[in-house]
């Protein structure tokens, strides 16, 4: 009879464009899965040309590398006899979809377009794609011809249908629609699919793999089956990082996890299931059955082709695992960290340059630029010959093998400590120590020659001379003196990260990486155009409260002692005088809330869609054990008074890592204006109405 399938599915780190490193990381896949005995292989979404391509999907030139790519997949011994599922763009009848092709010993079997487009939060699909609306109907697609030369065929079924072959039949589902409230494996299932198949491109999130998990479980626990997932992983060119965690289940319960978070370009998943499984499990499920005699049937494509073999009775079949899960505070340790290796031996460049300041963000940047290095080593370790060419190229040296964490650090980061006449020695001795813990190349150098310069130059021209507040100057004064220190550092980092090689007599320049949390941005504390201007930032979708624990995780995995000090240090900007030699300025001082307020604040502003209020009438019962409702009102007002007057700062944002549901993130993610009217008089207004009311 047959009942023990082999199926196969992956995690590609595709790349935006990047058609020949796309189709070799494909044929990669497909020779793994053949090599274990597949028979069918499933891949992530939009995997030819790379899932974040944006507006390069208007390009007809998308479009024809794609299938160019496809070409060389039908016609490539490495095809045979083993159902491949790919994705990538189609123009039909004028309309872009974005879809599946699944093909067979060089026939195209089926173009299964999009449902269910993700258009939230960092998606866009609808300005790209159109969803396919006609359920469980099918249409002729012609063929380009480079394709019909290689298929022998002029039209292909294009629509909502799923594959019978001899033993089962199989069912298509595209990221999203697993989401969606009515998922087609609903459906599917009570028609007889037995293997449904999601092809996803989703992104990293902190604690968000548990919810993809259940999901998955979930579709198959009500209704049967087995369930094969497929996920982008890595940096394809933007602030997301897809964190893979292909996973197999069956009825219920997982067979086979991978990795969420490595430095493998190519990880294929492979397992063996019995089929009577999904058959007895079904069979007692009386209310599913009596739901199937009344289903609409889908259109099915019959394929001569078995995923199992007619003598299998003595296979070994795959058993339940239990999923595990990271911490938190791994995720910043991984995920992070991964992303900064995509973008580093993407952009060819040969290092990072971070100012280091002592504080808890910027020391956490530090941390994962190491766990980077550690990632690094491991991977070369554990024989990963991609990770091993990359270190190479990067410190230009054919011979090298990145062995030691410390030591691969001190050749790929530079940090830089830039004091001023108001920092302190402690910040200077804790970032020196830390530098020295984690074998980054370390440079202190003193801003205060350039500050006095520019600051020279407004006296000059002016005659006025300004005063920081302690000195008797007015808050513009003070507040423009502390912009000069941080702008200039900005100018320094960038100086130092193109010649500072070069000085060394080494190749190559540096890139220059940001350290300003999410809750930071939110509230606009921070310079514009200071040295939290970077070319990346992998904090910058975090928050302080997640850091301050990613910072303990460090100081016990990593032991780096040097960063218990820093905890204990209250955060500073250390732009304002010192008073009696120590450090009078502290951050939670100055935006007049703490960051723990401000993680609320964020969360109820962005998840919760809260306005003032809405936050207002939230925060009342949140807080009535520690607050009144008239200093509730006062919180509010204040964080949305700051909140819209350093919206504009958005504007400028450096690319952060996208961490979390709440980032500010203007380019994408947080669509907002950036001129309000601050003083928010009707909504304010609307709270005094409710605090004289209480």
């Amino acid at each position: 009879m047959g009942r023990a399938v082999t199926v196969a599915t992956c995690a590609l780190n595709q790349w935006a464009l990047d058609f020949e490193g796309n189709l070799e990381r494909i044929f990669k896949s497909i020779d793994i899965a053949k090599s274990k005995g597949a028979r069918y292989r499933l891949g992530p979404e939009l995997e030819i040309c790379g899932y974040g391509c944006s507006d390069h999907y208007y390009e007809s030139d998308t479009l024809l590398h794609s299938f160019q790519v496809l070409e060389k997949l039908l016609e490539s011994p490495a095809t045979q006899d083993i159902i491949c599922d790919v994705g990538m763009p189609v123009l039909h009848r004028n309309v872009r979809y974005n879809c599946r092709v699944i093909f067979l010993n060089k026939k195209i079997l089926l173009i299964r377009p999009k449902i269910s487009l993700a258009n939230a939060g960092n998606y866009r699909e609808l300005r790209w794609f159109t969803p396919w609306s006609k359920a469980r109907h099918v249409e002729e697609y012609f063929l380009p011809r480079m394709i019909q030369e290689v298929t022998g065929q002029e039209t292909v079924p294009f629509g909502d249908a799923v594959l019978a072959t001899k033993d089962t039949c199989l069912g298509a589902e595209i990221c999203e629609e697993l989401w969606a409230p009515n998922s087609p494996h609903i459906e599917m299932g009570l028609d007889g699919v037995e293997i449904f198949t999601n092809s996803s491109g989703s992104h990293h999130v902190l604690r968000k793999a548990h919810s993809r998990v259940d999901l998955v479980n979930s579709a198959t626990a009500k209704n049967g089956g087995i369930y094969i997932l497929a996920n982008q992983k890595g940096c394809d060119g933007d602030r997301l990082y897809y964190d893979g965690c292909a996973m197999i289940s069956m009825n219920g319960e997982t067979v086979a996890q991978g990795s969420q978070f490595s430095l493998d370009d190519v990880e294929v998943l492979v397992a063996t299931l019995d089929l009577e499984d999904v058959r007895s499990y079904r069979a007692e499920i009386s209310s599913r059955n009596l739901a199937a005699s009344k289903v609409n049937p889908y259109p099915r494509i019959k394929v001569n082709f078995a995923l199992s073999c007619p003598d299998d009775v003595a296979v070994p079949t795959c058993m339940p695992i239990q999923w595990r899960h990271h911490s938190p505070e791994e995720e910043i340790s991984l995920g992070p960290a991964c992303w900064l290796w995509d973008y580093l031996r993407r952009s060819k460049q040969a290092g990072f340059l971070l100012p280091l300041s002592g504080g808890i963000d910027s020391s956490a940047t530090a941390c994962i630029v190491y766990s980077m290095c550690h990632q690094v080593c491991l991977a070369v370790k554990n024989g990963n010959a991609e990770v091993l060419a990359d270190a190479r190229r990067i410190v230009n040296e054919e011979t090298y093998i990145p062995e030691d964490p410390r030591e691969f650090c001190k050749r790929v980061f530079t940090t830089c400590y830039m004091a001023s006449e108001n920092s302190s020695q402690d910040t200077c001795n804790r970032a020196k120590l830390l530098a020295e813990q984690i074998g980054s190349y370390h440079i202190n150098l003193n801003i205060d020659a350039a500050v006095k310069a520019v600051v020279g130059i407004f006296c000059v021209v002016t005659g006025r001379t300004p005063r920081f507040s302690v000195y008797g100057g007015s808050s513009r004064e003070s507040l423009a003196l502390q912009n000069v220190q941080a702008r200039i550092r900005m100018v320094l980092a960038y100086l130092f990260a193109q010649l500072a090689l070069w000085a060394r007599g080494m190749p190559g320049g540096l890139l220059v990486l940001g350290s300003a949390n999410v809750d930071e941005s939110l509230r606009g504390y921070l310079t514009k155009y200071d040295c939290s201007s970077a070319d990346i930032n992998p904090i910058g979708g975090i928050s302080k409260t997640d850091l301050k624990n990613f910072i303990q995780y460090c100081i016990e995995n990593f032991q780096l002692t040097a960063l218990r000090s820093i905890m204990s240090a209250p955060p500073t900007a250390e732009l304002e005088p010192l008073v009696d030699g120590q450090v009078a300025q502290t951050d939670e001082a100055d935006m007049g809330m703490t960051y723990a307020e401000l993680s609320i604040y964020g969360k109820l502003r962005k998840i919760a869609k809260a306005g003032p209020y809405s936050m207002f009438c939230k925060l009342i019962n949140m807080w009535k054990e520690i607050c009144t409702p008239r200093e509730v009102a006062s919180k509010v007002k204040h964080f949305f008074r700051m909140y819209s007057v350093n919206r504009h700062k958005m504007t400028t944002l450096t690319p952060s890592y996208h961490a979390e549901n709440y980032s500010p993130d203007d380019n994408r993610f947080d669509l907002r204006p950036f001129l309000y009217n601050s003083s928010w008089s009707w909504q304010f207004r609307c709270i005094d109405k409710q605090v004289n009311a209480l």
